[in-house]
């Protein structure tokens, strides 16, 4: 009897094991129709942001879909954003900025375009082999990045809604923005700038009601493992940023010990949301715990289009997600990215707007789980690849090289092995 029990056990994780298999291999190939799709669009012909809506081609989003792009070897999608590179350069500043719209040089003002089209370049001329790919456009964006500190050292500012979260207050040294600074400082070879840059980020934020003028505010909140959205002179804020944290541990400015610490702290704070009804997916919201009307940081706008649990106010973000599911194979937690994928490939599949089979939606509404954005969203469905091939390999494409080349990061090297005791695993075998 007990053998028999043990069989038939063994029979439905292997059942479990092929239908999730079978699943990540639909996606993928459902992904990768919707990149070949979107990879002309009606600008300049241009790839699309998204498959019917967003028909503009958006430079964060493209850029960020570099990683699925080149990690999927296909030379059409290596080729689009080849075209995309050139397009940016082509309508850079005189100083050196990057537009919102690769094909539009009067469409201005992000932050996160300029560290994100260095970051994209760095990417295609590696994996293209040709290092002075735009070198003249390289140059000219990297002397427009040294201007953007305000105290002249290397940690960048920003001003409100000025990079992917166009209806999220995020102002001063933010996270997110510092963590491609030092992506792009480690691919173009400027290690020394790179680790003054990690060592200014990982000090405190500055707290109470005065600050010493001499000490430069940190990234690092008191008693957490994380790091804060925000934090400029007396400002800051302690709310979490998936995103922004999940590139802290990509790049290595976060130590082994704090990426898995960041990890665990995720998981068991989105549990506690689970419980009290404030999420209903396996995977993270982009941004909590949520601004309620009633804090300080609630901004009357926010009514109608950054409600608690929607959009840049803790809404689940399929592009986000893929970078925490590699953020949890660079921490080590291999069989927790796994679990993580397979609730990921569960995120992509709804459809909003038009009827799919797969609908790689823009963001998912985090208390009903329902689809809220445009389908066919391009950086959706690139990030989902790259997730896949994060697990699949285990290790990080780019990322691992990145750490690789800095003959500074000895002691950054990535954490390897499964999860430890207490946390249930994936059945064997399932992403090899």
């Amino acid at each position: 009897m007990l053998v028999d029990a043990t069989l038939h056990g063994i029979e439905v994780a292997m059942s479990i094991a092929e239908k999730s298999l079978a699943s990540i291999d639909q996606a993928k190939e459902a992904a990768l129709r919707v990149l070949l799709h979107n990879a002309r669009g009606p600008f300049q012909g241009l790839p699309r942001t998204a498959g019917w809506g967003y028909p503009e081609p958006y430079t964060r989003d493209l850029m960020i879909s570099a990683l699925g792009f080149l990690a999927t070897g296909n030379e059409e999608l290596a080729d689009a954003l080849r075209r995309t590179l050139v397009a940016l350069a082509t309508n850079q500043t005189p100083r050196g900025h990057i537009p919102s719209l690769a094909h539009d040089p009067a469409d201005r003002g992000a932050s996160d375009t300029t560290p994100l089209f260095l970051f994209g370049l760095a990417l295609y001329r590696r994996s293209t082999n040709q290092p002075e790919f735009l070198s003249d456009a390289a140059q000219s964006a990297l002397k427009w990045m040294q201007y953007q500190s305000p105290d002249d050292r290397v940690m960048v500012s920003q001003l409100p809604t000025s990079d992917w979260r166009d209806e999220q207050w995020v102002m001063g040294y933010g996270l997110y923005v510092n963590t491609l600074v030092y992506a792009y400082l480690q691919l173009y070879g400027e290690y020394k700038t790179a680790a003054e840059l990690r060592e200014l980020m990982n000090r405190l934020e500055v707290s109470g009601e005065e600050k010493n003028p001499h000490e430069h505010e940190g990234l690092v909140v008191p008693s957490k493992p994380y790091y804060a959205l925000y934090s400029y002179k007396m400002l800051n804020s302690d709310r979490f940023d998936l995103l922004g944290n999940s590139l802290a541990i990509l790049t290595g400015i976060a130590s082994p010990h704090r990426a898995q610490n960041l990890v665990a702290w995720v998981e068991v704070e989105c549990e506690a949301m689970r419980d009290r009804g404030e999420l209903v997916v396996d995977l993270p919201p982009c941004l909590f715990p949520y601004i309620l009307r009633q804090h300080a940081d609630w901004r009357p706008r926010y009514e109608r289009f950054n409600r608690p649990g929607e959009y840049h106010n803790g809404g689940v973000w399929p592009f986000v997600c893929g970078f925490y599911v590699a953020a949890c194979v660079a921490a080590g937690r291999i069989e927790l990215a796994g679990r993580k994928l397979l609730a990921l490939t569960e995120l992509v599949k709804p459809w909003h707007e038009n009827e799919a089979e797969w609908g790689f939606n823009e963001w998912i509404h985090a208390q009903t789980g329902q689809p809220s954005g445009r389908d066919w969203q391009t950086w959706s469905a690139a990030m989902y690849l790259y997730a896949v091939e994060c697990v699949q390999q285990q290790c990080t494409p780019f990322f691992s090289e990145m750490h690789a080349g800095n003959p500074n990061e000895a002691g950054v090297a990535l954490p390897s092995g499964d999860d430890p005791p207490g946390n249930a695993a994936t059945p064997a075998g399932v992403l090899a």
